[in-house]
Order: structure tokens, then sequence, then C-alpha cells
């Protein structure tokens, strides 16, 4: 070992062990943490609804929200859409089915309502038109998939309905989006269609609830966790003596946080996606800051990609912007890793990554967002990403040792209350 070398190496172990020295008594750590859940409690943020908008400004039916419903209903939508197109044939003015137009020029941030949502208007969907035959052909599929769901009280996965009728669907993506379609069309949540997701989304830590019944421990689910259930409505009797909620990007960060369980020493809950949030651990998150009150502390990458995940689970995404209201979780704190943390933790030039032209790109565009622009800290942040043109990823972190994501860098940050 050169002598240059091995300077270096004594060097970053003496940052490492004068980094470890500042992390005092887990009760010193989670002072902050604890005045966080004490008013997250007293004060919890009520989600506020399109009827909580000023009527003056917003008119009644200026956009449309969708709700839970229980089968029934949704036999009743299907019914009543199957009537109305019956209706237009014997009219004479042929097929139609009358969907919500969901494109981009339709959703809308509130700041009000510190969410998406989608602007009312609709369009036809002829089946006597060759631009639109072929969907309402899969439109009407669908319908009726949806009503046998609904009447036998049985759910699949998005992937089981596709394999019903692969020739006529021929991808994945065009039955997503028709559900998606129709889910906004009956006024209901996806959801409510009886159609699930695969499971995505794991969660570990201090929680236990009922899952169709069946007792779950949080703490006793390995370093795996714990797969969140594909139909939330099956989850009940949800408790916890946790104080926060650490919602993580990764899966690595995850498996690591879980190993070193790091929630017996800090008392959580885990939850993690595995990258871009799916709809499951969305409604997950939402159902247990609901009903358990705590803060909700976010893990992501120091880079456009982290902020714009952040920003799905807080603000809403484009294509599901109709269901807002039951997918978003508001006030979530963005505790790391911040382009701020880049430099106040040392972490070396060569775990830091140029941003791409795409990179930049997006960063910018994030910029130009309402959601992002209402929070000057968050706007700090991501100008300073673009500034110095670097991002980096949490595992950047495992440049000063695999446990210092677990035994540094998260008490650090909790111990000094470095949220925003």
């Amino acid at each position: 070992m050169s002598g240059a070398a091995g300077s270096s190496k004594r060097s970053v172990a003496e940052y490492i062990d004068k980094q470890a020295k500042k992390v005092k008594g887990a009760e010193e750590v989670l002072k902050f943490v604890k005045r966080l859940a004490d008013e997250a409690k007293r004060n919890p943020v009520a989600a506020r609804t399109l009827a909580d908008l000023d009527a003056t400004k917003y008119p009644p039916g200026t956009f449309r929200e969708v709700v839970d419903k229980d089968a029934d209903a949704v036999l009743d939508e299907v019914e009543s859409a199957m009537y109305e197109a019956a209706l237009t044939i014997l009219a004479g003015d042929g097929f139609a089915y009358d969907v919500p137009s969901r494109g981009k020029v339709n959703q809308v941030y509130i700041k009000e309502l510190d969410r998406i949502v989608l602007r009312e208007s609709t369009s036809k969907r002829p089946f006597a038109s060759t631009s639109s035959c072929r969907k309402a052909a899969v439109t009407t599929r669908i319908l009726g998939l949806v009503h046998e769901l609904c009447a036998k009280r049985i759910h699949v996965t998005k992937r089981d309905l596709f394999y019903t009728d692969v020739k006529l669907f021929e991808d994945q993506s065009q039955s997503d989006t028709i559900l998606d379609d129709l889910a906004c069309m009956l006024g209901c949540t996806r959801t409510s269609l009886h159609v699930v997701a695969s499971e995505k989304g794991v969660v570990v830590g201090r929680l236990s609830f009922r899952e169709d019944g069946d007792p779950i421990d949080c703490r006793r689910m390995g370093v795996g966790g714990k797969a969140i259930p594909p139909n939330i409505d099956k989850v009940s009797n949800i408790s916890s003596d946790a104080l926060f909620i650490l919602l993580v990007e990764k899966d690595a960060a995850f498996m690591r946080l879980a190993e070193d369980r790091f929630y017996n020493t800090y008392p959580c809950i885990i939850i993690t996606a595995k990258g871009q949030p799916d709809v499951a651990t969305r409604l997950f998150l939402r159902k247990l800051k609901d009903t358990l009150k705590l803060p909700v502390l976010a893990l992501v990458d120091s880079d456009p990609y982290g902020l714009k995940i952040l920003s799905v689970y807080m603000k809403g995404s484009m294509n599901m912007s109709y269901d807002a209201a039951n997918l978003t979780t508001p006030d979530i704190k963005w505790l790391g890793v911040r382009p701020s943390d880049l430099d106040r933790f040392n972490i070396p030039a060569q775990c830091r990554l140029p941003m791409t032209d795409e990179d930049m790109r997006t960063g910018r565009k994030l910029l130009e967002e309402d959601f992002i622009r209402s929070n000057p800290d968050w706007v700090a942040e991501l100008e300073l990403m673009l500034s110095t043109g670097e991002k980096a990823e949490i595992q950047a972190l495992s440049s000063f040792g695999f446990q210092y994501l677990s035994q540094v860098y998260l008490p650090l940050k909790l111990q000094e209350g470095d949220w925003i």
C-alpha cells in the first residue's frame, strides 16, 4: 500500500469515527422525531376534498374525482353505462361511450388541495369509427369482465385480466389504460373494480395488522419484509408503537435497514415500493398515515427521479389524477438523501455521478411544476443539484461502510431534525 493511499484510508476512517461519535443515545436521537409525532397526533393533516374548494373560484363540476364503491354499486354503474350505450343505438346515434379525457392538458395542480386533480371533460368513443372502434370493443369487453368479478365477489390481477382475451387486448398496457378509463368513467377507484396489481411493495418494523382475518406481525418478517397486500380493503386492526414511518425508495436500502433491525433502536415502520410507487403501496401508506397519525419521512436518491417518486406519493401521478384524493399522502418530510447532504457528509467524488442531459431536463421541468415551487426548501435543493450537476444514490453512503446508513447517517439526520 502506498503512503498516499494509506493516508487517505486513515483520514476516511477518522472521519467515519468522528461522525459516529456525534450520534447520541436513542432517546436523544429521537427528540425531534417525538415532537414531530406529537404534533402529527395533535394536529393531523386532514385530506381536503373538492367540496372544500371555493365554489366561486372552482364551480361544482369543474373537476372529476372518484370514490370507493362496493360491488353492488359498481354493478349498478356498469349496467347503467351499458344502458346508456344501448340508448344511443336506439336513438340512431350509434354505439358509443362518453369517456373522461385523462390527457395531460386536463390535469392540473390545485394548491388548495396540494395535489393533482383531473378537469371535467369527456370525449366520445364510438364503435363506428376506424380510430376508436377497437378501443370501444376493448372497453365493452372489460366492462363485462368487471361485471362478472363484482357479481362473483372475487378479485383478479391486471395480468389475469389481460390473459382473458390476449388477442383483443394485444398488450397489457392497453388493457391497463382502459381499466383506468373505466374507473374514471364509473366514478369509482380502480380497486373497486376488483382488479388489483401484483404484489410489489414491502413493509417491515413496528406494525401489526390483520389481512383477511389473519394476524400479521411485521417485526417477524425477516430481511425481505411483508409484501403489501394488493387488496388494501382486506387490511384491518392496524396497530403500532412506532414514532414515524420511514418511506424508502429502493429495495437495497430497505434490506440494509431491515437486516440491521433499525426499527428496534428507532421505533418506526419501514416501507418501500422498490422504485416507482405502485397503487397498493400508495394506498397502504395513506391508510397507515390516516389510522396511526404518524409523520412520514422519506429516503430517496439525490437525483430528479428520486424527487419525482416522492412527489407521486405526495401530489399524485398524472395517469391516475382522477384518484389522487385516495392515493396521495400529504405532508411527507424529505429526510434525504438531499443534494446538500453530498458536501455535508463528504460523499466521495467517485460516488457522485455527473447528471446527464436527460437528468438536467427532468430537473428543470420539475422546477417549473407548481407543487415543487410551492415549497421553497425543495426549490433550493433542486437548484443546488442543477448548479453542481451532480447526483448520488442512497448506496453512495456505503462508501463509508455498509452499515453507515443505519448507524450514522439516518441517526444523525433524525437527531438534528434535518428534514424539509
